[in-house]
């Protein structure tokens, strides 16, 4: 079932909106001025707008319950994140998506994602656990589903707002007990050269690696993602599971996840390995280290006009920023 778990970083209930009024709504995305050297920017789950995908009437909402016309459980949409920022829209999300799997270009990844199969599924969980699994699809909604509306800051200085669904990556490994020798937490997409273009690039080791220290995975704001807007992922978003860790530049939430394996060695991303003086480990938003190619201390939010200060962890600071008492996050960047 859907919840709306409590995290201490709730909307008002005030804020509340029925979703298909977000769905109706259209933004109109100014073009942001692309980034030198983009064959080297990271891959988030970026939004924008152009040709937006219209809701299919199975799925509308009526407006006068909030509810799915199937009765079907409805957790409720809020309109802004909890610093009041305005959510961006479902068209924004999923018609402008970094996803170098499919190809470098933002506006085209919905078009060739569209058909690329996402069931059956299965996710490997192994490494230094008790109980290693794979699970399928069903396995992984049998977790408890929550609402979590994120920031999302970009790498390439963009951010934007978005009303996720999912179960904290806590409850996964959890499932599997880590042992104590469990250090780290490697992630690794699928690798399918056949359906994805973008793996035949020689610019990148494929397949796309992530990773987290164990105690980032197991914080409870570590997403495993099945959805957004109160819909499935759609391929171009990163179905059908995909990791969001909200005080992270985007590129470490890893897309298409079929592997997940407990290590002592800390993993090499697919972006420490492509870019190792531009790309670390740990990828804290921090507007006091700039990317050595532009400055991290504004971004834009997709939708609007001017820039505005990018906050420590993208504002989770009071949530997170114990977990790195001590280090250097210039050095640790």
């Amino acid at each position: 079932m859907l919840i709306k778990k409590q995290t201490g970083i709730e909307m008002p209930s005030s804020e509340i909106t029925p979703k298909h009024i977000y769905l109706s709504r259209r933004k109109f995305i100014t073009g942001a001025a692309a980034v030198a050297g983009s064959a080297l920017l990271a891959a988030c789950a970026s939004p924008g707008a152009e040709s937006p995908t219209a809701v299919p009437e199975s799925k509308a909402v009526d407006a006068a319950t909030a509810m799915p016309a199937d009765n079907a459980t409805a957790v409720p949409i809020a309109t802004a994140d909890e610093l009041g920022d305005p959510l961006n829209t479902f068209e924004e999300i999923i018609n402008y998506n970094n996803y170098y799997e499919f190809t470098t270009d933002k506006e085209s990844v919905a078009k060739l994602a569209a058909n690329y199969p996402t069931s059956p599924w299965q996710v490997e969980v192994s490494g230094f656990v008790n109980k290693p699994q794979v699970f399928d699809l069903d396995d992984l909604r049998a977790f408890e589903q929550e609402e979590r509306i994120y920031r999302l800051r970009c790498v390439e200085a963009w951010s934007m707002v978005i009303p996720w669904m999912g179960f904290p990556l806590a409850k996964l490994l959890d499932a599997v007990e880590p042992t104590a020798d469990a250090k780290f937490v490697r992630f690794e997409t699928v690798l399918d050269k056949a359906n994805m273009p973008g793996q035949k690039s020689p610019w990148f080791q494929w397949p796309y690696v992530e990773g987290l220290r164990l105690d980032e995975a197991m914080h409870d704001l570590t997403l495993m993602a099945t959805g957004l807007y109160g819909e499935e992922l759609l391929p171009q978003s990163g179905a059908p599971i995909r990791l969001v860790v909200p005080w992270k530049y985007g590129f470490k939430s890893i897309k298409s996840i079929v592997k997940i394996e407990l290590t002592d060695t800390m993993p090499t991303s697919l972006w420490m390995a492509s870019a190792p003086n531009e790309y670390g480990f740990y990828a804290n938003v921090n507007p006091q280290v700039n990317h050595p190619r532009w400055s991290q201390a504004t971004e834009r939010r997709i939708g609007e006009f001017g820039r505005r200060e990018t906050l420590m962890f993208n504002g989770y600071a009071e949530q997170v920023a114990s977990l790195y008492d001590g280090m250097d996050l210039r050095v640790n960047f």
